[in-house]
């Protein structure tokens, strides 16, 4: 089962403000839809999707495990709960979100404990999030790579992560983009403005179907009806070999996420 290539992300937006925008992006044609245990709105993401009146069978809902659930014995009732939450018997796929701060719980403890939460069929897919190429391979290591669907990291243009991309395509493991517009900065970036006006796009579009082009899934996120349509539109561009260059020169490492409670020594 492939991980689809464009979703909605949902980081930051709680309340009637998540509810509408996941109602309108399902509204608009999104049919994957990204948000995690420390977000604290699932359950406002599955009231939208019940009322949405999608069928369950035509989404892809991701979902990712809070650092304090990774214990073996508690990973699987945390699922559980977000199951409810979210009204469905399953996730598409279930992420680890952050590394065990401090290693205090070891990966091949978590990671075994949600290869049995895929086994038990609470989840079709597992795999981790802001994993560092040290972290993938002790991942690797404790439930083999085929179990591992993808690693959601920080990538954009200006930090691009190559030598992590490198390592995950090398095991089979998919990449996943979030930040992809870096917090809105590459909004305003003149090369990227420049490629926008040459195919009649946005920054935003551009910037989106760079990274899908390079294989990478994205999941925007945005409270605007009108920036939800327009930024479903990347998935028609396509951008030239130059363009994907003058992109790939962008690259100066600038991280935007690096919360110090749980961030990983950054390769």
């Amino acid at each position: 089962m492939t991980i689809p290539a464009f979703g909605l992300g949902t980081f930051r937006l709680k309340g009637q403000v998540v509810i509408d925008s996941v109602k309108n992006a399902l509204d608009l044609g999104y049919r994957a839809v990204d948000t995690a245990q420390i977000y604290e709105n699932e359950a406002d993401v599955g009231q939208a999707i019940a009322e949405s009146g999608v069928a369950r069978d035509k989404l892809f809902i991701t979902s990712k495990i809070w650092v304090s659930h990774f214990a073996g014995d508690q990973m699987i009732p945390s699922l559980q709960d977000s199951l409810k939450k979210l009204r469905t018997d399953h996730l598409d796929l279930t992420l680890i979100h952050w590394p065990s701060p401090k290693s205090a719980v070891p990966v091949a403890e978590f990671m075994g404990a949600l290869l049995e939460a895929k086994k038990l069929g609470l989840t079709k897919q597992i795999g981790v999030s802001n994993f560092t190429i040290a972290l993938m391979k002790e991942a690797i290591a404790a439930v083999g790579a085929e179990h591992i669907a993808t690693n959601q990291i920080e990538l954009h243009p200006y930090l691009q992560n190559r030598k992590l991309v490198e390592f995950a395509q090398s095991q089979g493991i998919h990449i996943t983009s979030y930040m992809t517009l870096a917090y809105g900065e590459v909004l305003n970036d003149p090369v990227i403005i420049e490629i926008a006006k040459r195919h009649a796009a946005t920054a935003a579009q551009v910037t989106l179907a760079w990274a899908m082009q390079l294989g990478y899934s994205v999941i925007p996120s945005s409270t605007k009806r009108a920036n939800l349509e327009s930024n479903l539109k990347a998935c028609e561009l396509t951008l030239t070999e130059d363009d994907m260059a003058q992109i790939a020169a962008l690259d100066r490492g600038h991280r935007l996420t690096n919360p110090q409670s749980v961030a990983p020594q950054w390769d």
